[in-house]
């Protein structure tokens, strides 16, 4: 499971570099400021939780006492409901996307807040 983590994190930042560059010079004449933002935001946020996929790939590694998969699992999720609708939205201009876009930042607060949870458990003996 360690090594998903990191091959995850890994994937994804390629993706969030790719989409990125695509955006910038791709997109630079279809999109619209609206658009342009949109789109910005969905690769920022990608870019932080491949980071943070990565974080959770090393700890995992270095301490098996604490389970940091339900982190990874959320930032996985919140990278394709949030990141994934944005950039949706940013090309096709559905608006209705922007519904689905706050299951992915509930996903991302959800990994933040496990991570909270075991970081402060971490400590505790274990039966």
């Amino acid at each position: 499971m360690n090594r998903l983590w990191l091959v995850l994190a890994a994937v994804s930042g390629f993706a969030s570099v790719a989409l990125g560059a695509f955006g910038a010079h791709a997109l630079k004449d279809s999109l619209d400021e609206y658009g342009k933002s949109v789109y910005e935001t969905a690769v920022l946020y990608q870019m932080f939780h491949s980071s943070a996929l990565l974080t959770v790939g090393i700890l995992q590694n270095l301490s098996r006492r604490i389970s940091l998969a339900p982190a990874g699992w959320l930032f996985c999720a919140g990278i394709v409901l949030f990141s994934g609708t944005l950039y949706l939205l940013a090309i096709t201009g559905a608006r209705w996307l922007g519904a689905i876009t706050p299951f992915g930042g509930v996903s991302f607060l959800l990994g933040w807040a496990w991570l909270v949870y075991a970081f402060i458990t971490s400590g505790k003996e274990r039966p």
